[in-house]
């Protein structure tokens, strides 16, 4: 009996941990602390599949939600696009207006096409056949198998042998 009342007074003691000890356990998450982070390691690799601005416009032009898009949708998305794009109701806007329709619907402002690949007649102006007009060239050059149809592998764009070259192209020269 006097060791099963000795066990059970021992059970009851509180714990006197070594501040030694202590410091080697890992703290628990309390509310209202932050997590402790995991250090950085070596980074994550460089990217071997892309997709171009433009390519993940054509593939927002998925209309239907079938994960391909049509000449005839790809037209009438470039045209929503146009639309909503201040000054579009004149029928051209200039090149700040096609950077804010760039920035919205490509990405950035500086994504390709530019506005003076866009600019087919060189008026300083970007009509809504103009800029459809260079989205049916994109989406041909990304219709790989040539159906009239893009498909979301398609329009990625895969690099092989790429390397870090410091800002500078394969050859060596500025981009």
């Amino acid at each position: 009996m006097r060791r099963l009342i000795l066990a059970a007074a021992l059970i009851a003691l509180p714990v006197i941990i070594p501040p030694a000890i202590a410091q080697q356990r890992p703290a628990s998450p309390v509310a209202g602390q932050p997590i402790p982070s995991v250090p950085p390691g070596p980074g994550q690799p460089a990217a071997t599949i892309i997709a171009e601005p433009a390519a993940m416009m054509i593939a927002a032009c998925d209309a239907d939600g079938d994960a391909r898009v049509t000449t005839a949708e790809l037209t009438t998305c470039v045209a929503k696009s146009f639309a909503g794009t201040e000054g579009a109701a004149t029928g051209s806007i200039g090149y700040i207006a096609y950077s804010d329709w760039a920035l919205k619907w490509l990405g950035d402002r500086n994504a390709l096409p530019s506005p003076f690949t866009v600019d087919a007649d060189n008026d300083n102006r970007i009509t809504l056949v103009e800029l459809q007009g260079q989205f049916a060239k994109l989406f041909a050059r990304f219709d790989i198998d040539k159906d009239g149809v893009v498909t979301r592998a398609e329009l990625l764009t895969i690099k092989t042998g790429f390397r870090d070259l410091g800002g500078r192209g394969k050859r060596g020269g500025k981009q």
